[in-house]
């Protein structure tokens, strides 16, 4: 059984693999997840292409010493039937780095019945070392 990278407690295959085989996301905290494994997976390409391509970059690198550690989803809020924000504090290590904490929240936007990500806020003015007061 391979786990899904954005829940342990799940099986990929059950979670985020049919929405990496092109199923649409059901929700825009699904299509968060979905974007965390394919993070954490190093699929750049599903990364571009479930970006809204009012704000959609050019090109994707993933660097592939990343290594992605957690995802806590703190809230999930529904705007309107198609607009949503995603809270959620995802950990990765660079390399040999210590482990970071990314916490962002996240907008989507529904389109013709498909959850895109549009961009995101960061509520801490930085990324915080994990164990150094981060909170």
């Amino acid at each position: 059984m391979t786990a899904c990278p954005c829940d342990s407690s799940r099986r990929y295959a059950q979670c985020c693999g049919p929405l990496h085989g092109g199923t649409p996301a059901p929700s825009a905290e699904a299509l968060m997840r979905s974007r965390y494994s394919a993070y954490a997976r190093g699929d750049a390409a599903y990364v571009l292409e479930t970006w809204h391509a009012s704000t959609r970059p050019a090109t994707l690198a993933l660097d592939a010493r990343t290594r992605w550690l957690g995802l806590d989803v703190r809230r999930h809020e529904v705007s309107d039937a198609d607009a949503a924000q995603v809270e959620f504090v995802a950990r990765y290590r660079d390399g040999g780095a210590p482990a970071v904490r990314l916490h962002e929240l996240s907008r989507f936007v529904r389109e013709d019945g498909r959850w895109w990500y549009v961009d995101g806020d960061f509520p801490s003015a930085h990324t915080d070392r994990q164990g150094k007061g981060a909170g």
